[in-house]
């Protein structure tokens, strides 16, 4: 059901059979019509550009009102549709454990002003560097991974994120409920091996471990490559002078090779599209955590969150691009080298090479998508609405209504007299820029 090289269909279908009919019972008011709603938005040719389209698909055997009242008076049970997710057949790796995958992915909302609860969304622009914030909904997902290099992923949990909330505490939250309902539903069992984490840079990896220590997980997160750790503190030895024992080591600064020392594992491996990759581990280091930020409130000492920190290097890309390397930092320490390519096998392939070309995401301002969606579409909202939302019923922004059949349209005349310069209003190109254009009025010259 996870794949679409399923060996055995007839299994396959008697999985998709028993999720059709779990999914159904979620389903709390209007089950018939949302159930019929979902198989046209799966059915459909190509992107939904409006509801009365989706009902037209013949996969819909209601009418046109069933889908505006499944979306107004719809109830789904995200509690137990979430345990449903968990209960599904899970791809795993090689060695037989779990790989999940965390990330935030935002819907951009950039023109809908009056949707509640939009927050500042980082995307990237044309260009190479270029950044932009976009207003939008953020939203958190879990993901469990295939093994190799496909794309093929089985959604467990989404949750959108409030404004002013702290995203490493929200995926904390969801990944230890998520981890619960897996070990509930039978996924996990003590002698298997730690689920994997795997997250990308932006998250703090060693303070997720330290906040998750006591589950059955692992933390692998790509580094900045501007970090510095330490290296475990020298044994204490007597000074007649006295002072206390030192609690951190050396730095270990990534940009300054001076600093790395021998590597504890090194490992090479050919590769058909980067040729040789060579990976570079070093076990028991920890950053120097500061009294600030989320450890403001801490009291005590602060702790010392060991991991292993690892370089990853390929001769060439296949776009011929500059291939720097790529920093991860994993939270067990215990590696061995077998351990370690198993670690390293189950980085997914995009994380591995997004340092050297990172994702380009269209610019909403100067890539409008090809087919006109509704304006005033709100999603599902995860976190606590258990509720759908419909499309806002009435004309585009900045149009009239349509006069109803028989009546004349009123017409108005434009006025002749001239009037002051003004500033013309802010172009849909140039929403986000901030830029706006004067126009002076413009004055008969007279002949000489």
């Amino acid at each position: 059901m996870f794949s679409v090289h399923d060996p055995d269909a007839a299994d396959g279908l008697e999985e998709l059979r028993m999720f059709r009919e779990d999914f159904y019972f979620c389903l709390t008011a209007r089950a018939d019509a949302l159930f019929e709603l979902v198989d046209a938005v799966l059915c459909a040719h190509g992107p939904v550009a409006s509801l009365a389209g989706l009902s037209l698909v013949p996969e819909h055997r209601r009418g046109h009102g069933a889908v505006y009242d499944a979306l107004n008076c719809g109830r789904v049970e995200i509690a137990r549709l979430r345990t449903t997710l968990a209960g599904l057949p899970l791809p795993r790796a090689a060695d037989g454990r779990l790989v999940l995958a965390v990330d935030v992915s935002s819907w951009l909302r950039p023109d809908e002003v009056t949707c509640p609860r939009r927050c500042f969304c980082h995307t990237y622009g044309r260009r190479v560097g270029e950044h932009q914030m976009v207003p939008g909904w953020p939203y958190s997902l879990i993901v469990a991974l295939e093994t190799g290099c496909s794309s093929w992923t089985a959604p467990l949990d989404a949750q959108r994120l409030e404004p002013g909330a702290d995203v490493l505490e929200v995926t904390c939250t969801q990944i230890r409920d998520l981890t619960e309902r897996l070990i509930d539903a039978g996924k996990w069992c003590d002698g298997d091996p730690d689920i994997l984490i795997v997250l990308d840079a932006g998250y703090d990896g060693p303070r997720m471990a330290h906040l998750l220590a006591d589950l059955p997980v692992q933390i692998l997160v790509r580094l900045r490559s501007d970090r510095v750790f330490r290296r475990p503190a020298p044994p204490y030895l007597f000074r007649p002078d006295g002072g206390r024992p030192a609690r951190h080591g050396g730095e270990f600064v990534f940009k300054e090779p001076a600093t790395w020392g021998a590597a504890d594992i090194e490992t090479r491996t050919d590769t058909r599209l980067y040729g040789q990759a060579t990976a570079l581990a070093w076990k028991d280091l920890h950053p120097r955590l500061q009294r600030r930020s989320a450890w403001a409130a801490w009291v005590g000492p602060m702790p010392i969150l060991e991991g292993t920190v690892i370089r990853l290097t390929v001769e060439h890309l296949p776009s011929g691009g500059t291939n720097k390397p790529v920093w991860l930092w994993w939270s067990g320490t215990d590696a061995t080298p077998r351990r370690y390519r198993s670690v390293l096998a189950n980085v997914p392939a995009a994380l591995r090479y997004r340092a050297y070309l990172p994702d380009v995401e269209a610019d909403p301002g100067l890539d409008p998508p090809t087919l006109t969606r509704p304006r005033g579409g709100r999603p599902l909202d995860l976190a606590d609405a258990h509720r759908l939302y419909t499309v806002t019923v009435g004309p585009p922004p900045g149009r009239r209504s349509a006069p109803a059949l028989g009546e004349t349209p009123c017409i108005t005349t434009a006025h002749t007299r001239p009037s002051a310069a003004r500033v013309s209003t802010h172009p849909h190109e140039d929403r986000h820029s901030r830029r706006c254009t004067e126009t002076f009025q413009t004055w008969a010259r007279t002949p000489a």
